[in-house]
């Protein structure tokens, strides 16, 4: 039988401030949905792909392995996302500000590099915890399954597609930063540090 992923409907946010419940819903029930339904039918498909026609230049089984990365990082990436965004999203924790603080200077150039980082790539600014070194890192993704780091925990998701922005700012993404930032969820923020901190003790 094959694995399956459920959609998880309690990570849809409402009533941010700057981001519209009709962006979220497009953004949550067409792309992230679409995400979690595609991955499914790769599973169930990969089930009954030939192995022995497998070919670097093209064959079934090379296309559903890269389709199911594509699909499974879009779908994670986009709970970590959504579950990031809160109505009431809290004051930025001191500890985390010493956190970013250590590896990037101060928590205000922290943020000038995950918005410029946000900026430049195409479809994510990714803050991680490099389990290799312990230090904190913004990444960028034009895609969701490139561009990552092996061994590295996600901590904050930002979502820069178009569609994560559009319904309200049309290409004016600057507006949509601002706004995701004003929603930042910085209880599950800390919260995804604290087990990635752990991970990283039991991995060095």
């Amino acid at each position: 039988m094959a694995e399956t992923w459920q959609a998880k409907d309690r990570l849809r946010p409402k009533d941010l401030e700057g981001i519209s419940n009709q962006q979220i819903d497009y953004h949550f029930d067409t792309h992230y949905k679409g995400y979690v339904n595609k991955l499914n039918e790769v599973w169930t498909s990969l089930e009954k792909a030939d192995r022995s026609k497998a070919n670097q230049n093209y064959s079934e089984f090379r296309e559903l392995k890269l389709e199911e990365t594509f699909n499974y990082d879009g779908a994670l990436l986009h709970e970590l996302y959504f579950e990031s965004l809160h109505a009431q999203p809290g004051a930025v924790p001191e500890e985390f500000r010493k956190a970013v603080e250590k590896d990037f200077g101060s928590y205000e150039k922290w943020v000038e590099d995950f918005r410029a980082t946000g900026t430049a790539f195409r479809g994510w600014s990714l803050l991680v915890l490099d389990l290799n070194t312990g230090k904190l890192r913004n990444i960028g993704a034009d895609v969701h399954n490139t561009n990552g780091i092996w061994n590295a925990i996600v901590i904050l998701a930002l979502d820069v597609y178009e569609h994560a922005y559009y319904v309200d700012f049309g290409p004016k993404r600057a507006g949509y930063l601002d706004a995701f930032m004003k929603n930042v969820s910085w209880k599950d923020v800390l919260e995804r540090l604290h087990k990635a901190r752990k991970a990283y003790e039991a991995f060095k």
